[in-house]
């Protein structure tokens, strides 16, 4: 499903701004794009989209931006160590004199300013989570359109699959019909015919011909698709399968069809669940 949202959010003197795009996609591909964030927050960043989208290619966007003046600084006691030990270690090897205190404070990350503490923990949950209400919204709306279009065309195929039950009910009759006149055409004597033989044949090939039990799994499988459709929980997946399973009995409905009406409506049935395929791919 499509949709965007954008929070933002200031705190402590620092603004971030997260943009979520999310469009059609068979599973979750989730992209962080943007300003370079703490690991830590990385990871609630990827898990608060994984526990709210299910299915969609997903870009979340950051931007941070400092306000005002650069606060008070600090010294980092344990990066000033890291950086005089290496730069004593690396001027014992070279024969020089050890580093002096000027040389440590200048050493990246030794001296810290307020704004770059601040940035360890920037407002950017709090922007994703008002993004993502706004995506919400969108992507419920979408889901409305979708649930109605989904819904009639289950209907569609409801209707056909009470054709189809209609129709295979005449087979054996038709059968019996079309191999009576077909038997008199080959025989001079009708007389000779026997009868037993006969309704054995038909019987058989009645049964070859039965679709009893697809027509059962096939109005099963559109409850199941019209009761996920009305759910307000993610469908998508199960919906995926239930096309799979829906198309495989019309498959196997008109492998074994021996009327051309059936073949028909099989053609039909097709066709509408081609369209609900299609829909079902914006689902999640």
């Amino acid at each position: 499903m499509t949709g965007y949202g954008r929070g933002v959010v200031e705190q402590h003197g620092m603004r971030a701004t997260v943009d979520v795009r999310a469009v059609n996609h068979r599973f979750l591909d989730l992209k962080l794009r943007g300003a370079p964030i703490a690991p830590a927050i990385e990871e609630a960043v990827s898990t608060r989209v994984r526990a709210s989208i299910e299915r969609g290619s997903v870009v979340v966007s950051i931007h941070l931006t400092r306000e005002g003046t650069a606060g008070t600084t600090r010294i980092d006691a344990e990066a000033a160590r890291r950086a005089h030990d290496m730069l004593a270690e690396t001027a014992t090897r070279l024969g020089l004199a050890g580093p002096d205190l000027s040389l440590v404070l200048a050493q990246p990350g030794v001296v810290v300013s307020g704004d770059e503490q601040r940035e360890e923990a920037p407002p950017v949950v709090a922007a994703l989570e008002a993004a993502l209400v706004q995506l919400d919204q969108m992507r419920a709306a979408e889901g409305v359109a979708l649930a109605t279009d989904l819904t009639a065309r289950f209907a569609e195929l409801g209707g056909l699959r009470v054709a189809l039950a209609m129709l295979a009910a005449g087979v054996p009759h038709q059968l019996s019909k079309r191999l009576h006149e077909r038997v008199r055409r080959l025989l001079d004597d009708a007389s000779t015919l026997d009868p037993a033989r006969l309704a054995q044949e038909i019987a058989m090939l009645a049964d070859r011909a039965d679709v009893t039990e697809e027509l059962v799994r096939l109005d099963s499988h559109l409850d199941q698709a019209r009761t996920l459709v009305a759910s307000p929980t993610a469908a998508g997946r199960r919906l995926d399968f239930l096309v799979q399973e829906i198309g495989r009995e019309l498959n196997t409905i008109g492998s074994k069809s021996t009327l051309a009406e059936i073949s028909s409506a099989v053609v039909e049935a097709k066709a509408v669940l081609e369209k609900v395929r299609e829909q079902v791919q914006n689902v999640e």
